[in-house]
């Protein structure tokens, strides 16, 4: 089916594009070394900003190419966006100094935008009845590709070199814009013409959507917490009597598990929309990821990490997949680029805030981060389960468009 393929399409790439974007995290420290910087002080300053910049500069515009994509089209707007990354990769194969990596890093988060603009697309794809399986699907790849992203990356610049590494990423980004052009057909997705309104929906109007800042904020909540698990966790597998010797490989098996089920949680949320809803969804989700924090909180031994792990992840899974299909169902076809760059924003926010917050808590406890999280979600279900309107999950109507 028509609608099939154009979801693995985008999955696919989504996966290719996600994993490109984090393919230089492992090595750009040592590019950094490469390129003349002697001190590990700059170095590990270089690095910061030159990770940092790009979700910053990708939180901040990605509601900007979100709306463009309402009025131009959402699939010549992907193809910019990858297109961008194979000319901005391969340039950094050719960088002399540390500030070329920088605002080369910059300039891909400018162009960057296409991971809110994969899920409109995805939703638009699909049957309304298929509409969390479409996002979920594409979900599962952009959570899977950053998963892989580094370790791909370590073996690639270990077996071509650091500037050839750059040049492979590139090629990576190749095979995307391949893929959006022939397979993905957008003639069968757009809103009809009369469907679009003659001026833009402003960003106020979207926000006044029913439910719409309320689902902001889970999704905002929700990768805070998922995001606490990386500056801490090694330390919390050693701190619970873990050998120093074993620490890499149980830290790293708990991340694995944690994608991996977490993926799970972003298939199997759509069968479970279709009996609890969307309220019931997310708010018994986050109650049961609550329930996993919980477990971390007060685990006596790494064996109950194991078994909160998968627990925590499904229920982070199909909560993160449940707001975004119910904030899908409340957006006009013509204002969902811009609805779901604003739902980026507010995730990129919570990755950027998320490691900072657990880095300070976790130097005075590191159980103290994972109360945070309890309290975090438990307030997730309680607020979603007094405040979100219950609303088929069918799309909304277009309005008449405010004037920007």
């Amino acid at each position: 089916m028509s609608w099939r393929r154009n979801v693995y399409v985008i999955a696919t790439t989504s996966f290719v594009g996600f994993t490109g974007f984090t393919l230089v995290m492992p090595f750009l420290p040592l590019y950094f070394h490469e390129l003349g910087v002697e001190d590990v002080g700059e170095v590990a300053l270089w690095s910061g900003l030159s990770l940092g910049v790009t979700p910053a500069m990708t939180a901040m515009l990605a509601p900007f190419w979100g709306r463009l994509a309402d009025r131009f089209g959402r699939k010549i707007m992907v193809e910019r966006s990858l297109v961008s990354f194979i000319v901005i990769m391969a340039a950094m194969a050719f960088v002399t100094r540390p500030w070329h990596i920088f605002a080369l890093r910059a300039l891909q988060g400018f162009f960057a935008g296409y991971g809110a603009l994969a899920l409109t697309m995805a939703a638009e794809s699909a049957p309304r009845d298929r509409t969390a399986y479409a996002i979920g699907i594409v979900q599962t790849a952009q959570r899977l590709g950053p998963a892989l992203g580094p370790v791909i990356g370590g073996t690639v610049a270990g077996l071509a070199g650091l500037r050839n590494a750059f040049l492979i990423t590139s090629c990576f980004y190749v095979v995307a814009v391949v893929l959006v052009f022939v397979m993905y057909d957008e003639r069968s997705t757009r809103p009809a013409v009369e469907e679009r309104p003659q001026g833009a929906i402003s960003f106020r109007s979207i926000l006044a959507f029913e439910n719409f800042i309320l689902l902001m904020g889970v999704v905002f909540a929700l990768q805070f917490v998922d995001r606490t698990f990386g500056p801490i966790l090694p330390l919390y597998v050693a701190q619970l009597g873990t050998p120093v010797e074993r620490v890499p490989m149980v830290a790293g098996i708990l991340f694995s598990l944690g994608a991996a089920s977490a993926a799970v949680g972003n298939q199997v949320s759509w069968r479970l929309l279709k009996h609890v809803g969307p309220r019931g969804l997310i708010a018994a989700s986050a109650a049961t990821a609550a329930v996993g924090a919980t477990i971390y909180l007060f685990a006596p031994g790494t064996a109950w990490l194991l078994g909160a792990t998968p627990l925590l992840g499904i229920a982070m899974g199909a909560a993160t997949t449940g707001a975004y299909t119910a904030a899908s169902s409340v957006m006009p076809p013509s204002a969902r680029g811009a609805g779901f760059g604003l739902l980026s924003t507010a995730s990129l926010i919570g990755l950027a805030m998320s490691p900072v917050v657990a880095g300070l808590l976790g130097a005075t406890s590191i159980r103290a981060v994972f109360l945070l999280n309890v309290v975090a979600l438990a307030i997730v279900a309680g607020t979603v389960s007094r405040l979100m309107v219950v609303a088929p999950l069918v799309p909304a109507r277009t309005p008449v468009p405010d004037e920007v």
